[in-house]
C-alpha cells in the first residue's frame, strides 16, 4: 500500500490549520470583548447590583436616563469635549508632521520628544499637570509674577474642562503625528514640485496638495480621536476629582459609569444603560465620519 506524500497529508490538515492559529486571539477577544459586551447589554435591562443579580426590568433603566441630570450633563460634557478636541488633533498633528518631515540635523530628537508624551502613564502626566494648573501651581504663580493673578484653572466649570481638552490634545499630538508622517511619505514630490512651478506657496500647496492626499488619514484621525474623546475618562477624572469637579458639573459619561456601578451598593444594570448609549452614541459618530468620507468621495 503506498504511503501518502507530504503533500497530501497538507492538505488534509490545512482545513482546520488556521482555526488553531486564530483559536488563542478568538479565545481572547471571546473572553475580554465579546462576553463583556453581552453581559452589559444583557445587565442594561434589569436591576443588578453588585452582591445582587438583579431582575429583568425592560427600558425601565433608559427611561429613567431621560429624567436623570447627572446624564445630560455627562452627555454634554462628552460632545463639547469631541468639540474642542477632535479639530485641534486632526490640524495640529499634520502640521507638526509636516515641521519634523524635513531631514536635517537634529531632527530625531524633536520626532522623539514630541512622541514622548504618548508613551507616558496618563495618570503621570494627568499629575503632573495637575501641579502645574493648582491654585499654587507653577502657572499660577507665573501668571500672579506678571501681575495677572491667580485663574481657577481646577476650580472653575469650564476652565477645568478645557484643561482636560488641553491635557489629551497635548497627550495624543505625537500619536496621530506618526499616524500623518506615514500618510505624507506616500505623496509624491512631483505633485509640490509642479504646484511649485505654477507660482503657488507653502498655504496654497498645503491646501491644494497635501490635504486632499491626506484626507483619507484626516478622516481616519477624526473617527480614532472622536471615539476616544467622547469616551474620555482619565484626564478629566485626575484633574476634577471623583465628583466631577464643582458640583459634579464636568462630569462625563464614562465617568458616570464609574461612579454608578462601582461600590457594594453599585448600580450595575444602571450603568450598564449608560454604557449601551456610549457604544450607540460612539457608533454613530464612526458612522456618520464614514458617511462624510464616502460622499466627498463621491
Amino acid at each position: 500500500m503506498a504511503t501518502p506524500s507530504a503533500a497530501s497529508r497538507i492538505r488534509r490538515q490545512l482545513p482546520s490549520s488556521p482555526w488553531l492559529f486564530a483559536a488563542p486571539g478568538l479565545l481572547i477577544a471571546g473572553a475580554f470583548v465579546l462576553y463583556p459586551f453581552v453581559s452589559t447589554l444583557v445587565n442594561s435591562f434589569t436591576d443588578r447590583r453588585t452582591l445582587i443579580p438583579g431582575r429583568f426590568v425592560g427600558l425601565a433603566n433608559f427611561r429613567e436616563l431621560l429624567h436623570d441630570d447627572m446624564f445630560w450633563i455627562g452627555l454634554r460634557n462628552s460632545f463639547l469635549y469631541i468639540a474642542g478636541v477632535v479639530p485641534a488633533l486632526v490640524v495640529l498633528p499634520l502640521l507638526l508632521a509636516l515641521l519634523v518631515q524635513r531631514d536635517i540635523p537634529g531632527i530625531t530628537f524633536f520626532r522623539s520628544a514630541f512622541y514622548t508624551p504618548v508613551v507616558a502613564s496618563i495618570v503621570v502626566v494627568g499629575l503632573i499637570w495637575v501641579w502645574l494648573l493648582d491654585e499654587r501651581g507653577l502657572v499660577n504663580s507665573l501668571l500672579e509674577t506678571v501681575g495677572i493673578g491667580r485663574v481657577g484653572f481646577l476650580s472653575d466649570q469650564w476652565l477645568l474642562l478645557l484643561s482636560a481638552m488641553a491635557v489629551t490634545v497635548w497627550k495624543g499630538l505625537g500619536y496621530y503625528m506618526i499616524i500623518y508622517l506615514a500618510a505624507l511619505a506616500d505623496v509624491p514630490r512631483e505633485l509640490h514640485e509642479a504646484a511649485a512651478v505654477d507660482g503657488a506657496g507653502p498655504v496654497r500647496r498645503f491646501l491644494s496638495v497635501t490635504v486632499p492626499a491626506v484626507r483619507s488619514t484626516m478622516v481616519l484621525v477624526a473617527a480614532l480621536s472622536s471615539v476616544a474623546a467622547f469616551k474620555v475618562f482619565s484626564e478629566v477624572y485626575l484633574m476634577a476629582g471623583p465628583s466631577g469637579g464643582p458640583a459634579g458639573e464636568d462630569t462625563t459619561l464614562v465617568m458616570l459609569v464609574q461612579r454608578t456601578g462601582t461600590g457594594l451598593a453599585g448600580r450595575v444594570g444602571y450603568a450598564s444603560a449608560i454604557s449601551v448609549v456610549v457604544f450607540a452614541v460612539t457608533l454613530v459618530l464612526m458612522l456618520l465620519v464614514l458617511r462624510a468620507d464616502r460622499r466627498e468621495e463621491t
